[in-house]
């Protein structure tokens, strides 16, 4: 990447001047050298009221952009995948709780989904619980021709996506966290099933 920045004192919209003082705001352009024939190369600018003094920070600040399709992509887990715009609660106090628990759930939903791309040949229980890995290995059992061949996060994982209705096919991309988001969930009822046909009971 070509990178270059330049703090540039920047008045506001015209019309809005008597309302709004200037501000000195950074502007950071990333080119990409050399692209691939098949695309147009990379082409980022940044703007920012954060001071950039050199180049390191200005690569800080393009790696704190580079994260923004995770944080997106978590919040579309909460939304799409928890359903949090749909709550009806009627009190500060309750929705902040309820975020709190949605959040956590989210995250782990975005932690195994992407631990599984950036680490898939690591042990399932690195991530998953035992009771998730039981679980997926009963139903593995039960079928006539058994699925997990290798016992890596990237198997297991897969057999969560499946549940979720993901296809598998050789052309699909890699599970995403909508259809591992349902999978668990289906999980969740399967473990809590097998749970209660191994109880022991009297009489």
């Amino acid at each position: 990447m070509h990178v270059k920045f330049a703090a540039i004192q920047t008045l506001p919209p015209v019309g809005k001047q008597k309302r709004y003082s200037p501000q000195l705001l950074t502007y950071i352009q990333a080119l990409e050298i050399d692209p691939p024939a098949d695309r147009p190369p990379i082409d980022w600018k940044l703007v920012t009221n954060l001071p950039v003094a050199d180049f390191a920070i200005a690569i800080e600040k393009l790696e704190w952009y580079a994260l923004r399709w995770k944080a997106e992509v978590f919040h579309k887990v909460m939304k799409s995948g928890r359903r949090a715009e749909e709550a009806r609660l009627e009190t500060a106090e309750r929705l902040a709780k309820f975020l709190a628990l949605i959040a956590m759930i989210s995250w782990r939903i975005f932690f195994i989904t992407m631990s599984a791309r950036a680490k898939p040949e690591v042990a399932p229980e690195t991530v998953l619980t035992r009771t998730e890995i039981a679980t997926l290995d009963a139903i593995d059992a039960a079928r006539a021709k058994p699925r997990i061949l290798r016992k890596t996060l990237t198997t297991y994982l897969l057999q969560i996506a499946m549940l979720g209705g993901y296809l598998a096919r050789n052309h699909d991309p890699p599970p995403g966290n909508i259809v591992v988001w349902r999978g668990l969930t289906r999980l969740n009822d399967i473990a809590f099933g097998l749970s209660i046909a191994t109880r022991r009971r009297c009489g």
